[in-house]
């Protein structure tokens, strides 16, 4: 069975606009600081798409959902990962496991892990398992301006794929 492996990587700023939620995952996290983005800037989400369309060769997120794009403005990301994960399958393949780490000061992933995990789970339709990891105070994010994520996605020809 042929398979193809792909990496993906997002990072966002945390945003000045008191009013904009922190998306993660699909998930909302409750009065934490958003971060800023075109999109929901779900850095977990978009990783995970780059890591899918990648390993499928059909690019990247922002070929398929362009920051320039006036529609997409708001947009929910994991909408964005049902439709690349719909163009994956199209394109013969099947994913078969994404694995994520969300590196981040805060807020704390593990209480919420299972959600967010079942959220992504359900939109890949395949098995996605996050870790959250501290900078340790080094960098940006260490210094809590923003979040970021690397993802890493296995999928397999589909039988009679293309």
């Amino acid at each position: 069975m042929p398979v193809r492996v792909g990496q993906g990587f997002d990072v966002h700023p945390f945003s000045d606009d008191p009013t904009r939620p922190l998306v993660l995952g699909g998930v909302i996290f409750d009065g934490e600081r958003g971060l800023t983005g075109h999109s929901d800037a779900d850095v977990i989400v978009h990783a995970v798409t780059d890591a899918l369309l990648g390993a499928a060769g059909l690019g990247d997120i922002g070929q398929h959902f362009p920051d320039t794009d006036p529609v997409l403005a708001g947009a929910d990301s994991i909408d964005l990962l049902r439709r690349a994960v719909a163009d994956v399958r199209s394109a013969g393949w099947s994913p078969e496991n994404v694995d994520c780490t969300v590196v981040l000061e805060a807020p704390k992933l593990a209480p919420r892990r299972d959600e967010v995990q079942r959220r992504l789970t359900d939109a890949v339709g395949a098995p996605v398992t996050v870790k959250g990891k501290r900078a340790e105070g080094l960098g940006a994010l260490g210094r809590r301006e923003g979040i970021a994520c690397l993802a890493v996605a296995l999928v397999s020809r589909q039988e009679g794929g293309a």
